[in-house]
């Protein structure tokens, strides 16, 4: 859970009768693993009741900004994560964000662009929590030195490889 300031901008009237805006702010506890379409129901916090009458409910729908690193599903979160090609293909233990701190992930040998990996509760909290699942993206080195064009012209002769062998081309 998280506690967020919001901003409110509410019609009333004033002295003369005449419509204005009054800005409040509140402070709003989040509670832990909330959904992206739940409200939350602040009792009392709404526009005074008619003839000096009780305050009413306000009522916030929760809505996730897009995050920079995690897409949400539920509560389920993905990661496109980059591997170089080696650690693709030959395995490798390499560092991975989560909400929860940086970990130690390790990537299967053989591994291929798109192959996800489940981190099981690694989610958003929750009963159950959900789980993060990080999509292996095989990121190739620039060849912008002759250093890097003989590395990759040394895999081309050196493997037969031939990613469109499947397509009948």
């Amino acid at each position: 859970g998280a506690t967020r300031t919001v901003t409110l901008h509410a019609p009333e009237l004033d002295e003369q009768g005449r419509v204005t805006t009054r800005e409040r702010k509140l402070n709003v506890h989040i509670p832990q693993g909330v959904k992206s379409g739940q409200h939350i129901r602040l009792a009392n916090q709404g526009s005074p009741g008619l003839m000096g009458g009780k305050a009413g409910d306000l009522y916030l729908e929760i809505e996730f900004r897009p995050h920079p690193l995690y897409r949400v599903d539920g509560r389920d979160l993905y990661l496109d994560l980059p591997v170089a090609p080696w650690e693709a293909a030959l395995g490798a233990t390499v560092k991975a964000p989560t909400p929860g701190g940086t970990i130690d992930l390790k990537v299967p040998p053989g591994s291929v662009g798109g192959r996800k990996l489940r981190l099981k509760g690694r989610g958003i909290p929750g009963n159950p929590p959900g789980d993060l699942y990080v999509r292996l993206q095989v990121a190739l080195p620039a060849a912008d030195t002759d250093q890097a064009k003989a590395a990759y012209r040394a895999m081309e002769r050196q493997l037969a490889f031939n990613p469109r062998s499947g397509l009948g081309v």
